[in-house]
């Protein structure tokens, strides 16, 4: 444990931590108290069972925090043994790793609160035995004063004198015994209202801690995770320190009020002391109560890009719900869809736009559970479905996708018996509404931009015009490894810094910067899409036709045609090829060989694939296909690369219906036939049809372009002279 580096985002860490700090403290546990059969025993073993189910429940979903804690707890006993010892630790010197973390740092604090807070409970008892002692000397003491007052009006004789001394002396003591009383009283209320001053003061900085740092960063993290960020949820552990917070709050807050209940009973106020209780009982309850509203946050998040008439999902859950005990009266949850402008309305307690909706969502209200086993009070609203949209006047260049929404989710609730009664409401990330599928690349951009540059505190929902290349970079290379499960390498992104900013020049990439408009808005030179645009296209080919060539590193992609020759020609081998992105067509790649042409080895570059291709025969398949191709760049086979890709035909011939079934295949003319043997010619062969087509307008093309076509092939002869004169794309043969 002293050597092993934690890394919050590796699984193989949170796997090794889970068998060998939680399961294995599980299993020792259980083993020890399953030994312990005598009568004498039986307590302490339902003690560790108990405790062996509380490491369960509370370390099996995260049990990092565990492994981090028993380090944390080792690294402080060597230190104190190395302060009373002085014994160098050598070998066994803690890393940085092993400094306190954050989770062992609040759950000392924690510890810390619980402490004080049984002390102040112990002395408020002390403080009540006090006061109900002194209403007993008192009540003496008047008792003795009215005593002697009965004898002073008496006739005056021997016996009544010496009884009136005694009564008298009796009385001073009482009076001197109550004064004592009274002192010990104030002293001790003095020194409670202290401790609870000091505890409120603690309260605050813990949660200030947990709220505005943990909370946010789980929020940012979840935020992120929108673009495909790696997100290692930490929400139950948050939950443990909400709770926590939330009952040594209410346990100080019974004591507040208790002390000031004894106090009006029996009211000593020393002179110059200041009454700290009515501000501590205010305070402490403004503390509750904004970490009851934080705490009422969405686990899961609705779809950022949210078409109408589409069902869609999400989760609301209250951190501390169960321990506050709102699942006794379980609250509703109404979710709204708000604009932008009602949302930073809403943030400047403008009440009226809580009532206010942008649009029309069915199945909207839901119930709040609570689930025994995990401790956790929730809502799912599984079958929303979003109707109508009302949306803003458009400015300028401004289009339907530019503009943000956000689902409103409100309830009202109720702790401490109707004591306290809690309006809650919470936002989620902004969502762009589409009613087409063709809004949808448009859409992500905005949505991208905002998950990956917004501000901590930002006015909703306000975002940079213009960022870092590097801060772009990153965002882009976490939605494409997300989307293909391989992140880009430099040379990718300095080719896309090359496309986005419209200029080979690369330098000092770190401190450029990027638009909004040049993102997504701007068409690329002699193009008619935006940058955006074509990173999209590329990336969904890829996730939904490429994934495998991808991750395996099969696909160069991201290079220039030029540098694509070059790399081909330095090869000095003919039949090598490589896989480049197309920069001409939306979501486009293409083949790019060595051939022998009129003036040696030249390269020449196949008509793009798009998904329409692939929705027909997949890339692996279509390399099989095309015999020309023998070495994906720099050298290796193609059937080596490619094979495990390959769709196996069927070793039957025919269908059960007795019809022959055919398969498709590709083919280049004049680049010899497909599959396994090709045909040396091919019957009604139109006589353009080994002319490469022209190149697009406004893109000077240097490199041969060939056309690829689909042949329909069948286990039978055909009769070509039938064979249908208007598909000259498609050709049979045996």
């Amino acid at each position: 444990m002293w050597c092993f580096e934690i890394e919050a985002d590796n699984p193989h860490h949170g796997q090794y931590a889970a068998s060998t700090v939680v399961a294995d403290l599980i299993h020792l546990l259980e083993t020890k108290a399953n030994s312990m059969n005598s009568e004498d025993l039986l307590t302490t073993k339902f003690i560790i069972m108990d405790f062996a189910d509380a490491v369960k429940q509370r370390y099996a979903r995260c049990p990092l925090d565990l492994f981090r804690l028993v380090r944390h707890c080792l690294n402080s006993e060597f230190k104190v043994i190395q302060q009373v010892e002085n014994v160098p630790m050598g070998s066994m010197t803690p890393g940085p790793g092993l400094m306190p973390d954050s989770a062992a740092v609040i759950a000392q604090q924690v510890d810390v609160l619980r402490h004080r807070t049984t002390e102040t409970g112990t002395l408020l008892r002390q403080v009540e035995q006090e006061q109900e002692n002194f209403a007993l000397h008192y009540h003496e003491c008047t008792k003795l004063k009215a005593h002697l007052q009965h004898l002073q009006s008496q006739q005056i004789n021997q016996q009544n004198i010496e009884l009136e001394k005694t009564v008298r002396r009796q009385k001073d003591i009482s009076e001197q015994t109550l004064n004592q009383k009274v002192s010990s009283l104030l002293r001790l209320r003095l020194q409670l209202s202290e401790k609870l001053s000091e505890t409120v003061t603690l309260l605050v900085t813990l949660q200030c801690w947990v709220l505005d740092e943990e909370l946010i960063r789980w929020k940012r993290e979840q935020q992120l995770a929108g673009n495909g960020a790696q997100f290692n949820s930490n929400l139950d552990c948050i939950q443990d320190w909400c709770e926590s917070l939330a009952e040594i709050i209410w346990l100080n807050r019974q004591q507040i009020k208790e002390l000031e209940r004894l106090k009006q009973k029996l009211t000593l106020e020393p002179p110059g002391v200041v009454n700290v209780l009515p501000n501590l009982c205010i305070q402490i309850t403004e503390l509750l109560s904004s970490l009851v509203t934080s705490t009422f946050i969405i686990e899961k998040q609705p779809p950022q890009v949210m078409k109408t008439n589409t069902r869609f999902t999400s989760t609301v859950r209250l951190l501390v719900g169960g321990k506050l005990n709102v699942h006794m009266t379980p609250p509703q949850v109404k979710a709204t869809i708000i604009s932008e402008a009602q949302a930073n309305a809403l943030l400047k307690n403008d009440i009226v736009a809580k009532g206010e909706a942008g649009g029309q969502i069915l199945n909207n209200i839901g119930t709040m559970e609570y689930h025994q086993a995990t401790r956790q009070l929730s809502v799912s609203f599984r079958n929303m479905q979003l109707k109508k949209i009302k949306r803003a006047e458009k400015k300028g260049t401004e289009s339907v996708t530019d503009e943000k929404f956000s689902l409103l989710f409100q309830s009202q609730f109720s702790v401490g018996g109707g004591e306290l009664v809690f309006q809650v409401w919470t936002l989620s990330l902004p969502v762009v509404v589409i009613v087409h599928g063709n809004q949808e690349p448009h859409a992500w951009a905005t949505v991208t931009w905002d998950n990956a540059f917004a501000e901590p505190g930002r006015v909703p929902y306000a975002v940079p015009d213009k960022v870092s290349w590097c801060r772009v970079a990153e965002a882009l290379n976490t939605k494409f490894r997300y989307a293909t499960g391989r992140p880009l390498t430099e040379a990718n992104l300095c080719f896309l810094a090359e496309k986005a900013f419209g200029s080979p020049n690369t330098s000092d990439l770190q401190n450029q910067m990027l638009t909004w408009s040049q993102f997504c808005k701007e068409p690329l030179q002699d193009r008619s899409f935006s940058f955006w645009e074509w990173f999209y296209a590329v990336m969904k080919l890829t996730r939904e036709h490429l994934r495998g060539p991808w991750t395996d590193g099969l696909i160069l992609g991201f290079i220039r045609k030029k540098q694509a020759q070059d790399m081909l020609i330095a090869t000095n081998t003919t039949s090598t090829f490589l896989l480049r992105f197309s920069d001409s067509e939306l979501g486009g790649i293409t083949i790019a060989w060595v051939g022998d042409g009129e003036l040696g080895s030249q390269v020449f570059m196949l008509q793009p694939f798009t998904h329409r291709d692939f929705a027909i025969r997949s890339l692996p398949d279509r390399i099989a296909d095309l015999q020309h191709l023998v070495h994906l760049y720099p050298d290796i086979p193609k059937d080596q690369a490619f094979g495990k890709y390959y769709t196996l035909l069927e070793d039957q011939p025919t269908s059960n219906n007795g019809y022959v079934k055919p398969f498709l295949v590709t083919h280049v003319p004049g680049w010899g036939g497909p599959g396994p043997s090709s045909t040396p010619s091919y019957p009604n062969t139109p006589p353009d049809m080994f002319q490469a087509p022209s190149p697009e307008a406004g893109s000077a093309r240097d490199t041969p372009s060939v056309a690829s076509h689909v042949s329909d092939s069948v286990n039978r002869s055909v009769d070509y002279d039938q064979f249908p004169q208007h598909f000259p794309q498609l050709w049979a043969y045996t």
